[in-house]
């Protein structure tokens, strides 16, 4: 019988190594899946993992969630479109001393390398950024360019990731996930780009007690779901 809960985001979580990429969903503060980083933390304390690479829409707000996972300084890089905030004191006092690299990549062109790693595409064309220093590669060299049309695009990669941490509203014992309004966000797409997913839902259902037709990330690219309470105050 296929059941991919387990009991706890540890459990989850005890394969990753040092070296490894991850996916964080998450946009602002909808849709962090907090106890997966929670859980992430004990492991990498733990296991002493360490060199992780990071990929996310933000950096960490205030010290808690990803960026107590960046205050660990087992994080060498992150990946993302926002990395600083009013609260991203985190990041910043890292980036400033040396502490962790960067990679900026601006929002749509993020979903997108995201998207490409779990349709299978190559590399694509973008205009995004042609012209300014995001069209380097992070080590500085240029990036192809190729005028389309009479419009110049710069080639982009797919982001690929070890594993994937995102929150879903519910699911089933087969990983199928239905999101919860803009807590979807990176979600779908990150579970299609990692080799490995973790998912946590507020709420187990029983086999077809999802609607087909709803149901967002069918569970061939789930591999793992934790249960966690749902809080008081729903957050979107």
């Amino acid at each position: 019988m296929i059941d991919k809960f387990v009991d706890s985001a540890a459990q989850a979580l005890s394969s990753i190594e040092s070296g490894s990429t991850i996916m964080v969903g998450g946009f602002g503060t909808a849709g962090i899946p907090n106890e997966l980083i929670d859980g992430l933390l004990g492991v990498l304390i733990d296991l002493d993992i360490r060199e992780l690479t990071l990929i996310n829409n933000n950096a960490g707000n205030a010290d808690k969630g990803l960026a107590a996972l960046l205050k660990t300084e087992r994080v060498k890089k992150i990946i993302c479109s926002y990395p600083r905030q009013s609260d991203s004191y985190v990041f910043d006092s890292l980036y400033k001393a040396g502490k962790i690299e960067l990679e900026l990549v601006p929002q749509g062109n993020l979903a997108e390398r995201i998207r490409a790693a779990g349709a299978g595409v190559g590399a694509f064309f973008t205009p995004t950024g042609y012209g300014t220093e995001l069209a380097k590669h992070p080590d500085g060299s240029p990036k192809e360019t190729r005028e389309i049309n009479g419009r110049m695009y710069v080639l982009e990669y797919p982001l690929h990731a070890d594993f994937a941490l995102i929150k879903a509203y519910k699911g089933d014992r087969w990983g199928n996930l239905i999101y919860r309004k803009s807590a979807r966000n990176f979600g779908p797409i990150m579970a299609m780009a990692a080799r490995c997913t973790v998912a946590s839902v507020y709420e187990r259902v029983e086999l077809g007690d999802l609607d087909p037709e709803s149901i967002v990330t069918p569970g061939i690219f789930v591999n793992k779901l934790v249960c966690v309470p749902e809080p008081s105050h729903s957050e979107p």
